[in-house]
């Protein structure tokens, strides 16, 4: 009769020396001694249960009886080192309302491809790519969103878009995390000419560029 494949037998049926085996009473060690190298690192809570306060909780380590420790004076938070830069907010000086009426950056080839390369990322699932405002968000049964093309916003000067794609407006979320500082002048400029395109004729391209259009 043929061996079991399994287990001893698979090693008989290969000629291969028999496993050895503990006997029961070092079995019974070696188990122990896992069991207890599984307790031992099962009470190790160091990086769970590590001391500390919770907000505004007492302490009497301190003279002022305060876990929380007051700010050094003079520190400045990194975040507000860009809260008076038009680059970063968007309006001049110190007043929200007074937004840049120009884009701090220099306009280009370049700067506008990368814009539209966020645009289409960001912002064109609620605006579609051509900035109507009838994206996937819209065939989803949500608000339609703003027309990229309305007069409204074409009136808007660019450092209010800066704004509203940095900080949200309406049900429109805030981008502020998602998109550095130079993208969001990069996809205001792509905006500016998607709104200029929507009511470009061919007189507007120059005259060595419209052959790839099909014109002369």
């Amino acid at each position: 009769m043929r061996k079991s494949s399994s287990g001893a037998g698979l090693r008989w049926h290969f000629g291969l020396p028999a496993r050895p085996r503990l006997k029961p009473r070092l079995q019974a060690q070696a188990c122990s001694t896992l069991l207890l190298a599984m307790i031992a690192a099962g009470c190790r809570q160091d990086m769970h249960d590590q001391p500390r306060y919770k907000p505004l909780a007492a302490s009497e380590f301190f003279p002022d009886g305060r876990s929380a420790r007051p700010i050094p004076a003079g520190t400045v938070a990194i975040d507000e080192l860009q809260n008076t830069d038009p680059f970063y907010t968007g309006y001049t000086g110190n007043d929200p309302a007074n937004f840049m009426d120009t884009i701090p950056t220099p306009i280009t080839a370049e700067l506008l491809q990368r814009g539209q390369e966020r645009f289409d990322i960001f912002c064109s699932p609620c605006h579609d790519r051509l900035g109507t405002g009838h994206g996937m968000i819209e065939r989803r049964g949500f608000k339609i969103p703003a027309d990229l093309d309305s007069d409204r916003i074409r009136q808007a000067p660019p450092g209010y878009v800066f704004q509203v794609i940095s900080n949200g407006y309406g049900a429109m979320p805030d981008h502020r995390d998602q998109i550095p500082a130079a993208d969001r002048w990069a996809i205001v400029a792509y905006i500016r000419a998607l709104q200029l395109s929507r009511s470009a004729t061919v007189a507007d391209v120059p005259a060595q560029n419209r052959s790839q259009l099909g014109v002369q």
